[in-house]
C-alpha cells in the first residue's frame, strides 16, 4: 500500500510531484503521483480541464467572493450573505425615534472651516447652557465577589484586569439558569416580542458596557418606550405578580387591617433599572438623541448638537497631548486605555479617520474642559428624558480614569420605587 504523500498546508500547495487537483470533499489536494511534466494525475486530468473551462462570477449577494456560474442558483440558497428570516422581535426602526428632521451635518461648516469667532460663539452657547449643571460626579467604584478570584489570578495581565474591573457578565453567566443571546441591531429590537420576556411578562434591567454614542439613545428608547410602554398600553401585570395577588386576595379575609397593609403587594415596574457605561459621545446623532426636548428648551438645535458632539471628543485630548509619542505607544501596549473598548482614540478624530483642525489657540486643558462640558450637556438631556418617563436617573464615576477614560455610568430606577425605599 502506498504511503500517503504529505501536503503543504502552510503554503496551500500540493506536495512536490503530487497531483494539483484539490479534492473539495476531503478539503485537501489529491495525493496521487503526477506524471513528469504534468500537474494532474491520470484520474483528475480530465476533471481539471473541465473545471478550468467553467466560468466563475461574482456572487450577487456579496461581491467579495466568487461562484461557478452554473451553480449560482444552488449557491444563493446557502450563501452566508443571503437575507435571513427576521425574528419575531425585529421591528424596523422601532427604537430610532421620529425622522422629523433631515440630516443637516452635510450642510454645516466643518471645524476646519470655522472662524475663531464662530468657535468662540459655540463655546459661549455651551457654557451658558451648562450653567448650574453639577460637573462634579460622585465616585461609586464597586467590585462583585464573583470577580475576586479572577482579579487575583497572576495569569491575568493588565489588559484582562482592566476589563474585569468594568464588567462581570461573563462571570455571572453560570449563576443564571436562563441565558439567551439575541443577535440584532438594537435599533430594531422590540423587547416585548422576545419569547422569554413576552411569555413570562418579566421585569427587565438594562445593562450596557460602553454603549457607543447613539447606541445609548437607542437602548434607552428600547427599554423605556418599546418595552415599558407596552405594559402600560395593555394595562398588564407580570405573571408572577398576578399569582401573588390572587393568593393574597384569598388570604385577605383572614388578615387584620394591619396585617393586610404589611403584606400589600409590592409595586412593580416593567423596567426595574438601567445601568449604562457611556461612551463615544462624538458618535451621537440628532435624530436618535432622546434629549432633543432638553436642547430646544435651552434654545439649541441640531446645529449646536452637531458641533457639541464633535467637540465632546476633546475630553480625552489633554492626556494624549501631555504624553510624548513614545509614551502613548507604551501606554497603549501596557494598559490599553486606547483600545477597541472605547472604540475611538477620541481627540479630533472622526469616524472616517480624518481629523478636524481647530481654529484659535485653545490649550489642551481648555479643550479637555470643553469636551467634558459637551458630554455633560448631552447626558443631561438623557437624564431629563428619563425623569419625564418616570425614572430617577443619576451620573456617577464607576471606574478610575486610569482604568478607562470613558468612566461615567448612567443609572436609573423607577421613581416610585426609589421614593418608597427612601420612605422606609
Amino acid at each position: 500500500m502506498e504511503a500517503p504523500a504529505p501536503t503543504s498546508h502552510a503554503t496551500g500547495f500540493p506536495a512536490e510531484g503530487r497531483c494539483s487537483y484539490f479534492v473539495e470533499k476531503k478539503k485537501r489536494f489529491c495525493r496521487m503521483v503526477a506524471a513528469a511534466g504534468k500537474r494532474f494525475c491520470g484520474e483528475h486530468a480530465g476533471a481539471a480541464e473541465e473545471e478550468n473551462a467553467r466560468k466563475r462570477i461574482l456572487c450577487p449577494l456579496d461581491p467579495k467572493h466568487t461562484v461557478y456560474e452554473d451553480q449560482l442558483a444552488k449557491h444563493l440558497k446557502k450563501c452566508n450573505s443571503r437575507e435571513k428570516p427576521k425574528p419575531d422581535f425585529f421591528t424596523q426602526d422601532v427604537n430610532a425615534g421620529l425622522k422629523e428632521e433631515m440630516d443637516i451635518s452635510e450642510q454645516l461648516v466643518p471645524f476646519s472651516s470655522l472662524t475663531e469667532e464662530q468657535l468662540e460663539n459655540l463655546i459661549k452657547k455651551l457654557r451658558k447652557a451648562s450653567e448650574g449643571l453639577n460637573s462634579t460626579l460622585e465616585d461609586h467604584i464597586m467590585s462583585h465577589p464573583a470577580l475576586h478570584d479572577a482579579l487575583n489570578d497572576p495569569k491575568n495581565g493588565d489588559c484582562a484586569v482592566k476589563h474585569l474591573k468594568q464588567q462581570v457578565d461573563g462571570k455571572h453567566r453560570k449563576e443564571s439558569s436562563v441565558f439567551e443571546r439575541l443577535q440584532i441591531d438594537i435599533q430594531h429590537l422590540c423587547l416585548n416580542r422576545v419569547p422569554v420576556l413576552r411569555e413570562g411578562r418579566l421585569p427587565v434591567v438594562g445593562i450596557g458596557k460602553h454603549l457607543c454614542g447613539v447606541a445609548t439613545d437607542l437602548a434607552l428608547r428600547c427599554l423605556v418606550e418599546t418595552y415599558a410602554a407596552s405594559f402600560e398600553e395593555r394595562n398588564e401585570e407580570p405573571l408572577a405578580k398576578r399569582i401573588r395577588n390572587d393568593r393574597r386576595d384569598q388570604e385577605s379575609s383572614t388578615l387584620s387591617k394591619e396585617e393586610s397593609e404589611a403584606n400589600a403587594p409590592e409595586t412593580w415596574a416593567p423596567v426595574a433599572g438601567i445601568v449604562i457605561a457611556l461612551c463615544c459621545h462624538h458618535r451621537c446623532d440628532w435624530r436618535h438623541y432622546v434629549g432633543k426636548e432638553y436642547f430646544r428648551a435651552l434654545g439649541l438645535g441640531p446645529e449646536e448638537f452637531y458641533y457639541f458632539q464633535r467637540m465632546s471628543s476633546w475630553a480625552t485630548c489633554g492626556m494624549r497631548t501631555s504624553l510624548g509619542a513614545s509614551d502613548i505607544t507604551t501606554k497603549r501596549k501596557d494598559d490599553q486605555n486606547y483600545d477597541n473598548e472605547e472604540h475611538d482614540d477620541g481627540g479630533d478624530r472622526l469616524p472616517d479617520g480624518s481629523t478636524d483642525s481647530v481654529p484659535g489657540a485653545l490649550t489642551a486643558e481648555e479643550k479637555k474642559d470643553i469636551g467634558h462640558l459637551c458630554k455633560l450637556l448631552i447626558d443631561q438631556g438623557r437624564l431629563q428624558y428619563l425623569q419625564q418617563k418616570g425614572f430617577r436617573p443619576a451620573l456617577q464615576y464607576y471606574a478610575d480614569p486610569l482604568v478607562s477614560l470613558e468612566n461615567v455610568l448612567l443609572t436609573a430606577v423607577p421613581a416610585h420605587l426609589s421614593s418608597q425605599e427612601a420612605a422606609q
